[in-house]
């Protein structure tokens, strides 16, 4: 069953339901109402009846039959009874009266009750004439409230039945309604193809949930483009800094294996094969580390470190490779507690994200002096890296975490244009944020936050 009949189906089977509640409410309280109005009217006919009764005036008792008579309206099957009270449990039974012995001992106790058999109605009063008391008992049939009740239920039936109806093409016309927002959306989607992504759902302007849903799904179509952007521009990327070692390399071989050669050509030519084999070599490294970071970092995480100490063996790495570095290692800011530089992390990988951010801003400073801060407190772990280079465009911000993504000046610099997205990748892996500042030709500030918060969610292995 689909969701237009399923909606359908339950609006009729809700619309039903309460509508017979309604109606079995209705017919209580109509009925109840019948019953007190009918009461009332036997309650007019017994105090006449006791006046009547009580009256020795010939003139008097003629009058109150008149009345009886021509003032009321007529009852069906009227009859009426005065009962002699003997004693507190003893009065003079009529034999024509076949009530329950409740119904007296009610009325000698209460001084009034009420009591129906075969929708005929009794109702009996005390009555005293001096010291004597009476039973005055006058019984009715309710004729016209019965009528009136049939009649209400006839109303109630055929409109209830006409109203399941009703609702049954109001349940359709609501079901359509309802659905058929969902249905111009799923038509939509079923429309948009890898091909297409550029493609949005028309914008609905109502505040409710088939709004957000559009908005959430041209949201999700954003994310989707912008991946597809992003990987096609990395494959593209990849397989050009791939292509060119591998092209010079199998050009050179070939034209060595042309003819036989002078040594010094082949040592040239060794040495050309080689450099290519290690920018080669040193290109897939890069995107291995790449993509190990893609993984569940959580499960990667198998070391507790200090970061000063981190920091102290990336300069020492750093001394090796660029031994006239001039990078500073600043703990003006570290904590008294040195506890509080304790984080659980992937060694390797977060000092290889560190030192490619360090070494960019060595490389992109022309080894000109680079500033690294180190702070602690018992919410944050915080490293700022600070170098006085070349600066970013604004225009290339948003695109430092591109895999291969160069700018126009950082292109005057040998690299790949992996260094900075790896950092990133492995940062976010550590649920740590990283920030970029920079002014074109000023320098560039990157700024890293570890809270302790996520730190202690962290699942170390032991």
């Amino acid at each position: 069953m689909d969701i237009r009949k399923k909606i359908t189906f339950n609006y009729v089977a809700l619309s039903t339901f309460s509508t017979s509640l309604l109606c079995v409410i209705v017919f209580f309280l109509f009925r109840e109402n019948n019953r007190y109005h009918f009461l009332k009217r036997l309650d007019d006919r017994a105090k006449i009846v006791a006046s009547i009764h009580l009256q020795k005036d010939p003139e008097k008792i003629k009058y109150y039959k008149a009345l009886k008579k021509d003032g009321l309206e007529e009852l069906i099957e009227e009859q009426e009874f005065v009962l002699k009270i003997n004693s507190h449990n003893s009065f003079d039974y009529n034999t024509n009266l076949n009530l329950p012995n409740e119904f007296y001992t009610n009325i000698l106790n209460t001084g009034k009750d009420s009591y129906e058999i075969d929708n005929k109605y009794y109702l009996g009063q005390i009555f005293k004439e001096g010291t004597q008391e009476y039973i005055v008992i006058v019984g009715a049939r309710d004729r016209k409230g019965t009528d009136t009740t049939v009649y209400i239920v006839k109303i109630m039936l055929f409109g209830g039945i006409g109203f399941v109806f009703l609702a049954f093409f109001l349940g359709r016309f609501l079901a359509k309604r309802v659905i058929n927002p969902v249905v111009r959306i799923t038509k939509e989607v079923n429309r948009i193809r890898a091909s297409n992504l550029h493609n949005r759902l028309p914008e609905v302007k109502n505040s409710d949930e088939i709004s957000d849903l559009t908005n959430t799904f041209n949201d999700m179509l954003d994310r989707l483009e912008t991946s597809f952007e992003i990987q096609a521009n990395f494959i593209n990327n990849a397989s050009h800094e791939l292509k060119t070692p591998i092209t010079t390399i199998i050009a050179e071989s070939e034209i060595m294996l042309l003819k036989e050669r002078e040594v010094s050509e082949y040592v040239q030519s060794l040495e050309n094969i080689y450099s290519q084999a290690s920018r080669l070599g040193n290109l897939t490294e890069s995107l291995l580390k790449l993509t190990q970071t893609g993984y569940d970092g959580k499960k990667q995480v198998s070391d507790i470190a200090r970061i000063d100490e981190l920091l102290m063996d990336v300069k020492s790495d750093l001394d090796k490779i660029y031994p006239d570095n001039r990078v500073s290692i600043k703990l003006n800011f570290a904590p008294k507690d040195s506890n509080l530089f304790l984080l659980p992390c992937n060694k390797p990988l977060l000092e290889l994200a560190i030192n490619n951010i360090i070494t960019n801003g060595v490389k992109y400073s022309d080894n000109n002096e680079v500033f690294v801060t180190l702070s602690a407190n018992s919410d944050i772990i915080k490293i700022t890296i600070n170098d006085i280079g070349i600066g970013i465009p604004p225009e290339d911000i948003p695109h430092l975490y591109e895999p291969f993504f160069r700018g126009k000046v950082a292109a005057r610099y040998i690299g790949y244009g992996l260094g900075l997205p790896l950092a990133s990748k492995i940062i976010r892996m550590h649920d740590g944020e990283i920030q970029v500042q920079s002014e074109q030709n000023k320098g560039t500030i990157v700024t890293i936050v570890f809270k302790k918060t996520n730190i202690k969610n962290f699942n170390v292995e032991s």
